[in-house]
């Protein structure tokens, strides 16, 4: 279909938004972390057939920089500076200032990305950033002048953002995204095919972006000195600018030939970028940066490189980069993408940040500060090897045939970057154009065939080399072409993508009209007396909070004051934190001029069960003080609090059979507790208090229930219960009401609940058997388990097997089993509230073995007659 360019635009495709796609994949509880498994694979694959998603394994290399010749707008600096502005060229080395032929906006195509877009919501949740310390005055205000110049930025911003429109004229931009692994290849191969392909009959484009991998080989020598990158660089961007500067092209024309902006190398990895030189005068804010992620985390053999500007008024980032390697390490790949992505970033100053302010962009500025990120820009580009494969549940003779034959849509639904994007793990935000082309990978070198080889490591083929885009605005980028080269040097093929871009180009006089009618009605209010703001409330009371129960209440700010009232919330004196941890305030700060509707403020109270853990143990109260500053005023103190409603979850066995009565009526507090427990067992109250039970009494009950509503019930333990009914049934434990008429399986998930939220585990961790058990150990190790558990802890476990026996009398009906029970058991038992890792956060080897051990023996207890 031809766009009034007179370019061919790719085909008009259908993909599901990824909210959609992501409520599907929670409907079938398909959204999991990552697994290596068969199951896993095929569940993934089976969300991407569901929705019809139709979007490699190498050695890294990182790019590294090389001095380009005089005509370059930038070259690289050292690369002891990880981070480098690149400076423009003396003025008579600078192309000619000529007004740009950017065409202007025209009704493009409306082609929709295969892959879904996701949008990542950034609340304003988390304390304003400043680096200055807050001040006092003489006359006792408090001013943090950095927090004030914040925040008025962030409501300029806002305001200039609504008005854009009015200052702003959009037009149209070609990119051209490419890259390829060569495999430390390369001599003298002609490039037109790969870079210039359709350029005698299209447009060419305005900027041209490449990035390479594997310029070097990735060997010991070159990760550590890095001597050959510098050489090889040097080598492909002279080639390039020899390819898109030829006269065919060009004709001698200087406006239609291009200069290089920049280019960025680390180890095999190199990205450089071009823009033809009647743009170049629109071009600044040049920044490059690089992160490494290959060896110990921080090496040069993977990692990315990037390149960021501003072209006109729209900011633009390139990221290439080469992620880890091996059909089965997509976790490893996410990790790394992660990684870049958090890592890199532009010191762009504050001239540029207010500029694009100015201009209506840059939203991260308020909370953060001259640095940015890669989301932070209006365009995005995400290309390189990424090394993603075919999902491992194919074998690789099937991926070869449907490689051989074309057969891409089952290559597309299981293509692993496809699939964690739909399951949000990975690239969330980015798209991607329709797959259309053979993979990339791996090929025999100077052929069109697939390595086969005998003597070499058969790869199955895959899509490693891939162009991802992401923009503010989803319609500022269309995609013209997605499509690979044939050049077969290296082990890769080279991909390439042509995108139209809608590039915002401001009239400055227009702008700086908007721009001054703002700073005018802002300068009548700060220009007046001091601010004033009126509170709803000074006292909030939740009331009673019971156990899992989120409450939020609102707090209404007004500006009662002439002035702009800029208000944050600040920590108690020598403390970090807003608030306790059981307080959630959003926002934490905000601005408000005179006559602007109130803003609320939400504070919200959940008691989880950690909170559970120190209410009971009388560490923590439901108590709390937030402080509210205003900004060159005064501060307000609001008082937080609430009354636990008493909850034998989250306690532990050792106190629950201390009380007969239900644990509601139990003070709280730890002296008005132990007064309370004295006078009943001095006769001064029920006398069924004064010796301690076998077991909870919460926990006979709700066995006792759940062997009344029937052990034959299908699915039992397997089935969740309602939560409207396991909240009554919590409550009725604790208050000592009898159950209403609840369903079996709502009784079993309490129970569950019950055990595993306990503030001490049944089975304690120092008594987990660390020893290889077999059969012929077994009995001696089950006694010796028993021996060694606390005498409450003993009676616990003893009546939770002796019940699971029972219900194992009617297995036939409710589908249980030894070993389906033994997993539930070490689930609620073992682990309880506390799970055991190690300093990564990861379950230790060791205690996968014990809990291994713990299952063995709960399965012998439940299958004889040892108890």
């Amino acid at each position: 279909q031809n766009n009034p360019n007179g370019h061919h635009a790719m085909p008009q495709q259908q993909a599901l938004p990824y909210q959609q796609l992501q409520q599907q994949q929670q409907q079938n509880g398909r959204q999991q972390q990552h697994n290596d498994s068969t199951a896993t694979s095929m569940d993934r694959r089976q969300v991407l057939q569901q929705v019809l998603i139709n979007c490699g394994d190498h050695s890294n290399q990182q790019p590294q920089t090389e001095q380009p010749n005089n005509n370059d707008v930038a070259s690289q600096q050292s690369n002891n500076n990880n981070t480098s502005q690149q400076q423009p060229p003396p003025q008579n080395q600078a192309p000619p200032k000529v007004e740009p032929t950017i065409t202007s906006p025209t009704s493009m195509t409306n082609q929709s990305a295969a892959m879904p877009t996701v949008t990542t919501a950034r609340e304003n949740s988390k304390p304003l950033l400043t680096c200055s310390p807050d001040e006092e005055t003489e006359d006792g205000r408090v001013r943090n002048q950095e927090a004030a110049t914040k925040i008025r930025d962030a409501w300029i911003y806002k305001q200039i953002r609504a008005r854009q429109d009015e200052f702003t004229q959009y037009k149209e931009a070609r990119l051209f995204i490419g890259s390829w692994n060569v495999n430390a290849k390369g001599k003298d191969e002609n490039l037109e095919s790969w870079i210039c392909k359709n350029w005698d009959t299209d447009a060419p484009p305005d900027i041209v972006a490449v990035g390479f991998q594997e310029i070097v080989d990735l060997n010991a020598s070159n990760l550590v000195v890095d001597n050959k990158t510098q050489q090889r660089s040097q080598y492909w961007i002279d080639k390039i600018r020899t390819t898109i500067n030829a006269k065919k092209f060009s004709n001698n024309d200087p406006m239609r030939s291009y200069t290089l902006l920049a280019y960025k190398h680390l180890v095999g990895l190199m990205i450089c970028v071009f823009v033809k030189s009647v743009h170049y005068h629109r071009v600044k804010y040049l920044h490059t940066d690089s992160v490494g992620v290959g060896v110990l985390g921080m090496g040069g053999n993977k990692g990315g490189v990037s390149v960021r500007l501003q072209f006109y008024d729209s900011t633009l980032c390139f990221v290439c980069t080469h992620l880890a390697a091996h059909r089965e390490n997509i976790a490893g790949r996410n990790a790394d993408y992660e990684n870049i992505l958090t890592k890199v970033s532009f010191d762009v100053g504050e001239e540029a940040v207010r500029e694009v302010i100015q201009s209506g962009s840059l939203r991260q500025w308020a909370s953060g500060n001259s640095s940015v990120t890669i989301p932070d820009h209006d365009l995005v580009f995400w290309f390189g090897d990424l090394n993603y494969r075919i999902d491992e549940s194919i074998s690789l003779e099937q991926v070869m045939e449907w490689s051989n034959n074309g057969n891409f849509k089952d290559l597309r639904i299981n293509d692993q970057l496809n699939l964690e994007r739909a399951a949000g793990r990975v690239f969330q935000g980015f798209e991607e154009e329709e797959l259309t082309f053979k993979p990339t990978y791996k090929y025999q070198p100077g052929t069109d065939h697939y390595d086969v080889r005998p003597d070499k490591k058969i790869r199955a083929p895959a899509w490693c080399d891939r162009v991802l885009w992401m923009a503010q605005d989803s319609e500022h980028i269309k995609p013209i072409s997605y499509e690979r080269s044939e050049i077969n040097i290296s082990d890769h093929m080279p991909v390439m993508g042509t995108y139209m871009t809608t590039i915002k180009d401001v009239i400055q006089s227009k702008r700086k009209e908007v721009y001054e009618e703002v700073m005018k009605l802002l300068d009548k209010y700060e220009n007046q007396t001091l601010p004033m703001v009126g509170l709803s409330a000074i006292q909030l009371d939740f009331g009673e909070m019971r156990y899992e129960q989120t409450m939020t209440l609102p707090i209404k700010i007004h500006n009662t004051g002439k002035v702009v009232a800029q208000f944050r919330l600040v920590p108690k004196l020598d403390e970090v934190a807003l608030c306790k941890s059981w307080i959630n305030v959003n926002p934490t700060y905000g601005m408000l001029i005179p006559g602007e509707d109130e803003a609320s403020i939400n504070i919200t109270i959940t008691i989880d069960n950690d909170t559970a853990h120190a209410l009971n143990t009388g560490r923590e109260v439901l108590e709390d003080i937030l402080i509210l500053r205003l900004e060159n005023g005064r501060d307000y103190y609001i008082t937080i609090r609430a009354k636990y409603a008493r909850s034998c979850f989250g306690m532990s066995v050792d106190e629950l059979v201390m009380y007969a009565e239900p644990i509601r009526n139990i003070p709280l507090d730890p002296i008005q507790r132990a007064e309370y427990t004295d006078n009943h067992m001095n006769g001064g109250g029920n006398s069924a208090t004064a010796a301690a039970l076998c077991v909870p009494k919460e926990l006979w009950r709700i066995v006792d229930a759940i062997y009344q509503k029937g052990l034959h019930e299908k699915d039992l333990f397997s089935t969740a219960g309602i939560a409207e009914e396991v909240a009554e049934i919590r409550e009725s434990l604790d208050t000592g009401s009898a159950f209403g008429d609840f369903q079996v399986h709502s009784m079993t998930e309490v129970m569950m609940s019950f055990l595993a939220n306990l503030s001490a585990p049944i089975v304690p961790t120092k008594v987990l058997p660390q020893f290889y058990i077999d059969g012929q150990s077994i009995q001696s190790a089950s006694r010796r388990f028993l021996e060694d558990l606390p005498p409450i802890h003993y009676n616990v476990f003893v009546y939770v097997i002796s019940f699971f026996r029972e219900a194992l009398m009617y297995k036939d009906s409710n589908g249980l089993s030894a070993g389906k029970l033994a997993r539930i058991c070490c689930n609620c038992l073992i682990l309880g509230s506390q799970g055991v890792t190690d300093r990564g956060g990861e379950v230790s080897a060791d205690f996968n073995q014990m809990k291994t051990n713990m299952q063995l023996i709960m399965i012998h207890f439940l299958e004889t007659s040892s108890i």
